[in-house]
Order: structure tokens, then sequence, then C-alpha cells
């Protein structure tokens, strides 16, 4: 699988493409507010060996890709969704080396993943969490069109501390209405 924005690649991960993953993933920074703690190398190895498998899954309920910039073919981050699709929704998620930060990358990466997600999986809702004080990811689900559906206080223990979690979330109809309004603005 495959998408392309106008920027990025969206592409499946390849087996050395750990060198590349392993940049961000073994940052303190990055990995702050993820489940996940920060991995070494050879957890980075195992990470995507696990996504290469899944890949093959059908069908197919998670989508793991590499965000790569077209212009450099550099390997910056990953974006992704987990398909339930008894429900006909999605768990949204992306990451990003901090280098690419504030640049629109992630936005642009994950909207492909949204359009991919109602257009060709015809999913009624995709949804995404984070922690209220990762102010990036939530500007990011904001920017996606997506709207706060709830706010958890202390729902989850990640890292020795319990933390609260925004809840975004954005159905097939209010996708299509933005996507409508975008379209109909271009011809203005």
């Amino acid at each position: 699988m495959q998408l392309q924005t106008p920027r990025l690649l969206l592409r499946e991960f390849k087996e050395d493409d750990w060198h590349f993953t392993n940049l961000y993933e073994s940052s303190r920074e990055v990995m702050r507010y993820q489940t996940s703690e920060v991995r070494d190398a050879e957890e980075s190895k195992r990470y995507l060996q696990q996504c290469l498998e899944e890949a093959k899954e059908d069908p197919r309920t998670i989508f793991d890709l590499a965000i790569v910039i077209k212009q450099t073919d550099m390997l910056v981050g990953r974006v992704g969704m987990k398909v339930d699709y008894d429900a006909e929704e999605a768990a949204l998620w992306y990451i990003l080396h901090p280098n690419y930060w504030g640049k629109g990358y992630v936005t642009e990466a994950a909207q492909a993943m949204v359009n991919f997600g109602f257009t060709e999986l015809h999913l009624h809702r995709i949804w995404a969490d984070c922690d209220p004080r990762n102010t990036g990811s939530y500007r990011v689900m904001e920017k996606l069109g997506m709207r706060r559906e709830a706010h958890f206080k202390e729902n989850i223990f990640i890292k020795g501390e319990w933390c609260d979690s925004y809840i975004y979330a954005q159905l097939s109809r209010e996708w299509k209405l933005a996507n409508a309004s975008i379209a109909d603005r271009d011809f203005e």
C-alpha cells in the first residue's frame, strides 16, 4: 500500500527502515507521551518486524506506514490506523522526528490516512487520542477537522504517572461536508 500527498510518500515499511525509525524512537522528547518506552535499536527492529507481519494480514486491520519526504527521500515518521471493521471505525496515530515538527508533515500524512479510511475502507468514524499536555498532537487532530469528544481524567497509567486523555473523532458525514466545502472554496 502506498499513499501520496503533495510533499509526502506514505509507504509500507522495509526491513532496514529501523535505522530511521530508531532515530525518533530513541528520543525521550518524542516518546514522552507514547505508551511505549524509548526504544533501543533491537526494540526498533522488533517493532518494525511486527509491522511487516501485520501488513500481511487478511483482512488487514493495522495500517502502519512510513512518512517519507519526497524531495529528500528521508523517512521521518509513521502514520497509521487500527481498524475495527465490525464497528466501522479506526484509531489513528502518528509520530514524527522532532527535526520535522512544525512543518505540517504530520497533518498532511494524517489527512491522507483519514481520506483513505473514509474513501477506501468506508469507515463511519475515525478517532484519535492524546495526552492533553501534547499540544502539537491535539492541534493536528483539530486541523484534520476532528472534534473533541472527551477529556478523561487520569484514565491511563503511563511511565509512572496517571495521565489524562483527550479523545477526538470525525464521522464520515463530517468529513464529506468538510471536503465538499474545501472543494467549493477552491472554485470560488
